[in-house]
């Protein structure tokens, strides 16, 4: 078995590599697990400058990882250097934060002193996902490494370069051998890593059935898990909103990496008294995006990851249009370019009934839900099996704040769309996932909350 690098620009394999057999995954397993006692014991200060060494070296070499990520998977340059800066800025967000989210934490009892301390479970295995393929590690290695746990990388199998290549950055910034390890394993592998002894927890960010698969395996053997898994995320638009800012926000939470985000607004919700008016803004937003070779600058739509991610979407579409969808822009492959490009796209009159109102279309088409006024736009965005993130668009804040108390997501914005912040929880509720990433909230995940009681 082996790792293909299909170039998603071109259609070109670019590199293969050896997946591995099970005497090299034990070799990997027992060695995190005899550094675990070395990691644990270094002082959360001498953890968090080596994690400081981390960001450097990711700002020091952002050009060349960007270029990776852009050949691997597809993201536009400018899209992968702005990845790059947010892992540094998590690493150095946990070096400057870790001491004081795990400091001992006095409660008072009938103890002469008692408190809570924050301690590392051990070694912790990340099932991780190729669209964010440096972020997504580093959101969840930067506080879990900090809080003195040794980390697995078991990443997707279409960007093994940039999983080899993480390692290799800390090792790089002087992390001991083990402490982060990256496994080239395939998907029907990671039972058996997350199974065995050596191992005290797992997290995943992935699709729903890969979230229900790894949260089954890790309750058989009674281990933590976190769960970050797809999304649909509502836009809802109401009368009063700035429609100029709407619109560009829209554009560009919609189609941020080809469209391929969980946390992409997915669902545009917009009452009927300005309907017409959004979809003609929106269309002219959208066909404005020109698609070509993702290294370029000046390209703005990037291919999809994948050929056959390309040829699913395509396929919710057709039978979205098939069921009553209307077309109002794309909706089609591009004929006469090579690689796993998608026209930008959007459906309109998406209704109950149709793939593309109750599923996640994870690519560069939006679909838009009419609604009568702020009530109905309020039940369309519940009335979904995800639960991740969701933003309003209102003149009146206060409005704005309202409403977004009332949407079932993990993750509410007025005025804004969705995204991931270092100092704020992300996650999600419903098919979406349990678990919090990111904040004091994330690097908690992974401890032990452990009562000291002295008499």
């Amino acid at each position: 078995m082996s790792f293909e690098v299909i170039n998603p620009a071109t259609g070109e394999k670019e590199g293969e590599f050896p997946a591995w057999e099970d005497a090299r995954i034990d070799q990997a397993l027992e060695q995190a697990a005899e550094v675990a006692p070395q990691w644990r014991a270094l002082t959360i200060s001498e953890r968090c400058e080596l994690m400081r060494g981390v960001a450097k070296v990711l700002r020091d070499n952002k050009e060349q990882y960007a270029a990776l990520i852009t050949r691997e998977m597809g993201k536009l340059i400018n899209e992968a250097r702005g990845e790059l800066e947010k892992c540094a800025w998590v690493c150095e967000y946990y070096a400057d934060k870790a001491p004081e989210f795990l400091h001992d934490e006095p409660i008072e009892s009938d103890a002469g002193k008692s408190y809570v301390a924050y301690q590392p479970l051990g070694t912790v295995l990340a099932v991780m996902p190729w669209n964010f393929p440096f972020w997504q590690v580093f959101r969840f290695a930067a506080p879990a490494l900090c809080a003195g746990n040794t980390g697995l990388l078991k990443h997707a199998s279409n960007v093994p370069q940039c999983a080899q290549a993480i390692e290799a950055i800390f090792r790089e910034a002087g992390f001991p051998d083990g402490v982060f390890t990256t496994l080239m394993i395939r998907a029907s592998q990671v039972q058996k890593v997350i199974e065995d002894p050596r191992v005290q927890a797992v997290t995943l960010t992935g699709s729903e059935p890969a979230g229900r698969q790894v949260a089954a395996v890790a309750g058989s053997v009674l281990k933590k898990s976190v769960l970050e898994l797809g999304g649909s995320d509502a836009f809802v638009v109401l009368e009063d909103a700035d429609l100029d800012e709407a619109v560009k926000s829209a554009v560009a939470s919609r189609f941020l990496n080809a469209g391929q985000s969980c946390i992409a607004a997915k669902r545009f919700i917009v009452v009927d008294a300005i309907a017409e008016d959004f979809v003609a803004r929106f269309k002219a937003g959208v066909e404005s995006l020109q698609p070509g070779d993702p290294l370029d600058e000046n390209t703005s739509l990037a291919p999809m990851a994948r050929s056959d991610l390309r040829e699913e979407l395509h396929k919710q579409v057709v039978d979205s249009l098939a069921a009553g969808a209307v077309n109002v822009t794309g909706c089609d492959l591009y004929e006469d370019m090579p690689g796993a490009y998608y026209k930008a796209s959007i459906l309109d009159q998406v209704g109950p009934g149709m793939r593309a109102y109750s599923e996640e279309l994870f690519g560069p088409v939006a679909i838009v839900i009419r609604a009568r006024d702020e009530a109905d736009a309020l039940r369309i965005a519940n009335d979904t099996t995800f639960g991740l993130g969701g933003n309003v668009w209102t003149r009146d804040s206060d409005r704005g704040e309202r409403l977004a108390r009332q949407l079932d997501c993990g993750c509410a914005f007025v005025n804004s769309f969705v995204k991931s912040d270092p100092r704020l929880p992300f996650g999600g509720i419903k098919l979406s996932g349990y678990g919090r990433e990111l904040s004091h909230h994330g690097i908690h995940e992974f401890v032990n909350a452990k009562t000291v009681w002295i008499k």
